[in-house]
C-alpha cells in the first residue's frame, strides 16, 4: 500500500479530500539544502469557513457513532504510522531538518497518541451527581462540536497528532492549520493516515496557511475550542481572538526551563544530561534547557566537559550524513538565536563552545558566566545554545530557577532526591523531572505549562477530557412536581 503520495498534496489543501486552495500555494523548502520538496496549498478565510462548516455537519453522525467505530478508526492511525514509520520519517528528516532519532521518537509519540486516544473513546462519559431533590443528578461530557488546532513547525507531527487524536476520539470533527512551513509533517501526513484509517469524510481539515487563515479559524462560529501550541507572543493574540468570541481556547506555549545541577551527581551523566536537553533537535523543543543552574563546586568543570561535548557534536544535513544536529528551520530564526549568542557575549558572558554557524547549521553553543539579565538567559532561545550560572545553596538555586516568566519544565539532578522534590515545591512549573532532563513526553502523561508557557495542563491522559469535551448536568425525577405558581 502507497499510504504517502505527495502528487496528491500538491499545491492543495485536505478538505474533504485533496482540493486546490484559494490562497495559491507556496513551496515546501528543505531547510538542510534549499531545495524545494513540493508546494502546498494556502486556505483563505473562505476555505476555512466551509471547511469548518462542512466539519460541523459531519461532526454529529460521528458524535452519534459508538466508541467501537472511533476507536477502531484511532487503532487503525496508530498501526497505519507504524507501518509507514520509513516513510513518515523521510518526510520529517527533509522537511524539519530533524535527526533520524528524532523522526523516530516523533512517529512513536504520534502512533501512541492515537493508541490513547482509543482507549479515551470507551471512558466513563459522565457520573452521577449528589442531590437533595427526589430526582436522578448527573453528568455528562459531550463533545464540544469542531475543534480548531493550530500547530508549530518545531515537532509537527507530534504536536498535532497530540491535539487531532483526542479531539476525534472524542466524538469531535477538526481543523488544522499546520505551520506552513511543515504543511506535509504537521498536517498531510495525518490527512493521509486517517483517510486511509477509515475516518469518515468530513470530519479532518488540514488547512497550512498564514495569520489570516489562523484569524478565521479562531473567529468561525463553528469552531468553539481552539487548541495552539506555539510561541507565547502569538499565544497572547490566539487568546486575545478567542475571548472576543467567547471560545474556550488551550495554549501550549513557549519555555526557558531550568536545569538545576547539584555538585553531588555523576559528573558525566548530568554533562550529557545537559547537552541533550540544550542540543536535541537543534534545541527547537518547548522544553529544552534554556539555564543551566549549576552549584559553583562543580560549575568549571561542568561548563568544560559541556563545551566538550558541544565540540565533537557533528551538524550537517541529517538526510545525507550522520549528525547529531541538522538546520534550524530557516534563516529567521538562524538569525534571532546568533543575535541573542553575540548580544550576550557582548554584555561579558564567556563563549566557551560554538557561537558559529554556516547557512542554517548552528554550532551547539556555551555561555559561561552568564548574567541574570543577559538575553540568552531571559529569553527563550529555541537554538541550540547552553547558558550557564552558578549557584551556592538551595534558596539561591530556587530563587534563580523561579526567576522567569515561563513555568514549562524543570530538571533537578541530585542524589538527594528529597532535597530535589522540595526544591521543585519552590518553583512554578507544569513538568518537574528528578534526576533526568528537561525534554520528556508521553502520551499518557498531562502535559502543559504554567505563566507565560501555557494555560496548564490540557493535553495527555485524562486531561484530553477537560480539553476536548463540555460538561453537561443532566436531572430525571419520575414526576413532574407541583411548583407554588
Amino acid at each position: 500500500m502507497t499510504l504517502l503520495d505527495s502528487t496528491r498534496w500538491d499545491g492543495q489543501i485536505f478538505s474533504g479530500g485533496w482540493t486546490a486552495a484559494h490562497g495559491g500555494a507556496a513551496p515546501i523548502i528543505e531547510p538542510a539544502t534549499g531545495t524545494e520538496l513540493g508546494r502546498a496549498g494556502m486556505a483563505d478565510a473562505d476555505d476555512v469557513a466551509r471547511a469548518a462548516a462542512a466539519a460541523a455537519a459531519a461532526q454529529r453522525d460521528w458524535a452519534a457513532a459508538t466508541f467501537e467505530d472511533r476507536a477502531a478508526v484511532l487503532r487503525t492511525a496508530g498501526r497505519l504510522i507504524e507501518e509507514h514509520a520509513a516513510d513518515l520519517h523521510r518526510w520529517l528528516i527533509r522537511e524539519t531538518g530533524c535527526v533520524p532519532g528524532f523522526a523516530g521518537f516523533s512517529t512513536y509519540v504520534a502512533s501512541q497518541e492515537c493508541y490513547e486516544a482509543a482507549a479515551l473513546a470507551s471512558r466513563p462519559v459522565g457520573e452521577i451527581l449528589a442531590t437533595a431533590q427526589p430526582r436522578l443528578s448527573l453528568l455528562r461530557r459531550v463533545p464540544v462540536g469542531v475543534v480548531g488546532v493550530i500547530s508549530p513547525f518545531n515537532a509537527p507531527l507530534i504536536l498535532s497528532s497530540r491535539s487531532v487524536a483526542p479531539a476525534l476520539a472524542l466524538g469531535n470533527a477538526v481543523v488544522l492549520k499546520p505551520d506552513q512551513r511543515t504543511a506535509v509533517s504537521g498536517g498531510f501526513l495525518l490527512a493521509e493516515v486517517f483517510a486511509a484509517a477509515g475516518l469518515p469524510e468530513g470530519l479532518l481539515h488540514v488547512l497550512p496557511g498564514g495569520p489570516a487563515a489562523g484569524t478565521a479559524l479562531i473567529g468561525d462560529p463553528h469552531i468553539r475550542v481552539v487548541s495552539f501550541t506555539g510561541s507565547t507572543a502569538t499565544g497572547r493574540v490566539v487568546a486575545e481572538q478567542a475571548a472576543r468570541h467567547l471560545k474556550r481556547v488551550h495554549l501550549e506555549l513557549g519555555g526557558n526551563s531550568a536545569l538545576v545541577v547539584f555538585d553531588d551527581v555523576d559528573p558525566e551523566r548530568a554533562v550529557s544530561a545537559g547537552a541533550w536537553a540544550s542540543f536535541l533537535h537543534q534545541g527547537q523543543i518547548c522544553m529544552t534547557a534554556g539555564r543551566h543552574i549549576v552549584h559553583e563546586k562543580i560549575a568549571d568543570a561542568y561548563v568544560e566537559a559541556l563545551a566538550a561535548h558541544a565540540g565533537h557534536l557533528p551538524v550537517g544535513d541529517p538526510a545525507t550524513a550522520e549528525v547529531a544536529l541538522g538546520p534550524l528551520i530557516d534563516e529567521r530564526q538562524r538569525d534571532k538565536v546568533h543575535g541573542l549568542v553575540t548580544s550576550t557575549v557582548d554584555a561579558g558572558a564567556r563563549l566557551a563552545a560554538g557561537g558559529t554557524y554556516e547557512n542554517l547549521f548552528y554550532r551547539p553553543t556555551v555561555l559561561d558566566r552568564v548574567g541574570t539579565d543577559m538575553p540568552a538567559y531571559v529569553q527563550e532561545v529555541f537554538g541550540p545554545v547552553a547558558p550557564v550560572v552558578r549557584f551556592s545553596t538551595v534558596d539561591e538555586a530556587a530563587r534563580l530557577a523561579a526567576d522567569s516568566g515561563y513555568g514549562l519544565s524543570l530538571g533537578i539532578l541530585t542524589r538527594d532526591v528529597p532535597r530535589g522534590l522540595a526544591l521543585a515545591d519552590r518553583i512554578p512549573t507544569g513538568i518537574v523531572h528528578i534526576n533526568d532532563q528537561t525534554v520528556n513526553d508521553e502520551a499518557v502523561a498531562p502535559f502543559g505549562g504554567v505563566l507565560d508557557s501555557g494555560t496548564g495542563a490540557r493535553f495527555g491522559g485524562a486531561a484530553n477530557l477537560d480539553a476536548f469535551t463540555d460538561q453537561r448536568w443532566i436531572t430525571v425525577r419520575g414526576e413532574i412536581p407541583q411548583y407554588p405558581f
